[in-house]
């Protein structure tokens, strides 16, 4: 059966896209990008194949195909900006198999301005046709959020701004196929800064919430109390969770390349946020000081390594840095995850704990870096030497928090 989508890039982004389409009866084509993160179980692999997913190393098949979205991942590079390698790559892939009438949507975060004036150029030289009147180009920004059982993509409304008002109603016509709702934005860089301002969003307020952690700690206030009363007001206030820093694959931006300025918000809580492991490892060395201990030669045992619960996704989960400073120190880390079988911090494998109370049992500090389902916390209060519990996860009293 012929594919009436491409998805290219399968990883935390276009996988969730294809399967939200093969799931909609969508004949799906996968083309993958590079070394992606993206992860299937078996028998979610099986279930796709199933309902019309064909994963493919071929790049003519891409030019087979009525919608093709790019979902590639644009990681933060050492000046601080988006990495479009990727991006280029697949469209350069791409625009030697483009054939008119084509719908080309991309999902990757990028900085307003980047569809039109970085994705376009690439496709109308590598195929000859016109943005606009050949072929349609739309940006959507990807609203994934792995393992939301409330949410997915059906239910959640997709954001669509076209290079014309012709290509927002042709992208509009295929997110219809996938979810409820679709919401036109008056064009595309619109659509691209609904993109910065989701994420920043999320940025700002954490580093907020981390901050004020830091200041209850210091005051003797007990924060997850102060969260939990304020989150009964109706009214403008959102709950945020603070946390031993921010993880996954939204990198927060600025508007620095297009506009000439940066969001000084997203500095500040970038900086915050950037700075939450150190801070749990002094927490961690002083609650070692305050039980007669020293960080250099203790056991530490980190619980969850991954970025967010119950995933094995580990980008830009703030366990690496706390496990590095904390060998920094002196002391001996081991973890358990069970979700992450094997794990290096600087190329270095981090010794996995198989039984979980027994290494809580031996080690002089066990700290909660990730709440996953599996783990009893009760449990593990009891039966840790201490405990640092980094996610407010533990019944009031049982634990040290964060």
């Amino acid at each position: 059966m012929p594919a009436d989508l491409a998805v290219i890039g399968l990883g935390p982004l276009g996988l969730p896209l294809a399967q939200a389409a093969v799931a909609a009866g969508i004949p799906t084509l996968g083309y993958r990008t590079g070394p992606e993160t993206g992860s299937l179980t078996a028998a979610e692999l099986r279930r796709m194949l199933a309902r019309g997913f064909r994963p493919t190393g071929n790049p003519a098949e891409l030019g087979r195909v009525r919608t093709a979205v790019i979902c590639a991942p644009t990681p933060q590079g050492a000046d601080g900006t988006l990495d479009l390698t990727q991006v280029e790559s697949a469209a350069r892939t791409l625009a030697q198999r483009l054939r008119p009438h084509t719908t080309v949507i991309l999902e990757s975060p990028v900085s307003p301005g980047t569809t039109d004036g970085f994705l376009r150029p690439l496709l109308e030289e590598g195929s000859g046709l016109r943005a606009g009147r050949d072929f349609h180009l739309a940006y959507s920004p990807s609203r994934v959020d792995p393992g939301n059982r409330r949410f997915g993509a059906a239910n959640t409304p997709k954001v669509i701004g076209g290079l014309t008002p012709a290509c927002t109603e042709s992208a509009a016509a295929f997110y219809g196929r996938l979810t409820d709702k679709v919401v036109r934005a008056r064009g595309v860089r619109e659509a691209e800064t609904v993109q910065v301002l989701e994420t920043n969003y999320r940025q700002v307020n954490i580093a907020l919430v981390n901050e004020m952690a830091v200041l209850c700690h210091d005051l003797g206030v007990d924060l997850w109390d102060v969260i939990r009363c304020a989150e009964t007001k109706p009214f403008g206030f959102q709950a945020f969770r603070p946390g031993p820093g921010v993880g996954g694959h939204a990198v927060p931006q600025d508007l620095t390349g297009p506009a000439g300025r940066t969001l000084r918000m997203v500095e500040l809580a970038q900086q915050v946020n950037s700075r939450m492991p150190r801070y749990v490892v002094q927490r961690a060395a002083a609650l070692l000081n305050e039980h007669g201990k020293s960080a250099r030669g203790a056991r530490v045992l980190l619980l969850g390594v991954t970025y967010k619960p119950d995933l094995a996704d580990q980008q830009g989960a703030p366990a690496r840095e706390v496990a590095l400073r904390l060998m920094e120190l002196g002391a001996s880390v081991s973890y358990h995850d069970p979700h992450v079988p094997a794990w290096n911090v600087l190329d270095r494998p981090v010794p996995r704990a198989d039984s979980l109370y027994e290494a809580a049992a031996d080690a002089d500090l066990t700290i909660l870096l990730q709440q996953h389902r599996t783990y009893d916390l009760q449990g593990l209060s009891v039966k840790a030497q201490l405990l640092l519990d980094t996610r407010g996860a533990t019944p009031a009293g049982t634990a040290h928090r964060l």
